[in-house]
């Protein structure tokens, strides 16, 4: 179970725990059964959403300093080129990866580096396939530098996703594959590289946090 949620994990097996006790107590009516279903499909939710699998990270991107492995569980809904403003200040490529609420939520470091640009942003709370979410919605902005160059990604909210986790800040070093924060209850994670970076996966793949090589850095 991740650290992240703790403070959600203990409310919703407490209310889970109660509604399967009063179901049990009430099991001969309609609604004992009802509630009783409704609690054990709590308790189920929060066991399976809040996991924090361990994860292989490949010793290849452990020792390679350009390889970029994906920061999030999920589906490859976008690879675009555009203007990147924030960080990266040109052009560079978007892949944007959807969680559902069945992911594993918890995010993990892309690459290894230095983190250069922390910043977190409120906003608004689209769907996170909108394609204004990358905009609007909540969010984080990370950028980590190191000897290939540079990477910029967003922790973004969606319209079940209500809560942004982090435990990371400009100056820090962190390692590939490294654990940094979790977004909750459906969400997405927008990853970007400078032009011309040689990608290794497609729109509608699956990617695994910390584990699938998602694109190669050219040096400076």
């Amino acid at each position: 179970m991740t650290r992240y949620g703790w403070n959600n994990i203990i409310i919703m097996l407490l209310a889970g725990t109660l509604l399967t006790v009063v179901g049990v107590y009430f099991v001969r009516n309609w609604y004992g059964i009802a509630l009783l279903t409704i609690g054990f499909l709590l308790i189920a939710f929060t066991l399976w959403f809040f996991r924090d699998p361990e994860r292989k990270i490949p010793p290849e991107a452990l020792q390679n300093d350009c390889l970029v492995l994906a920061p999030a569980d999920g589906k490859v809904i976008e690879i675009v080129q555009e203007i990147e403003k924030v960080y990266l200040a040109g052009k560079a490529i978007r892949i944007s990866i959807f969680l559902s609420p069945l992911d594993v939520h918890v995010n993990r470091s892309p690459i290894n580096g230095k983190v250069r640009y922390f910043k977190y942003h409120p906003g608004d709370y689209l769907v996170a396939w909108h394609p204004k979410a990358s905009e609007k919605n909540e969010q984080t902005h990370i950028g980590v530098e190191n000897s290939c160059g540079r990477v910029f990604f967003k922790q973004l909210t969606g319209f079940l996703a209500r809560r942004i986790v982090y435990d990371i800040k400009e100056g820090d070093s962190v390692r590939t594959g490294e654990r940094f924060g979790m977004m909750k209850f459906g969400s997405r994670m927008d990853v970007f590289v400078p032009a011309g970076t040689e990608l290794f996966v497609k729109k509608n793949d699956r990617v695994r946090a910390g584990e699938t090589v998602m694109a190669r850095l050219s040096k400076f």
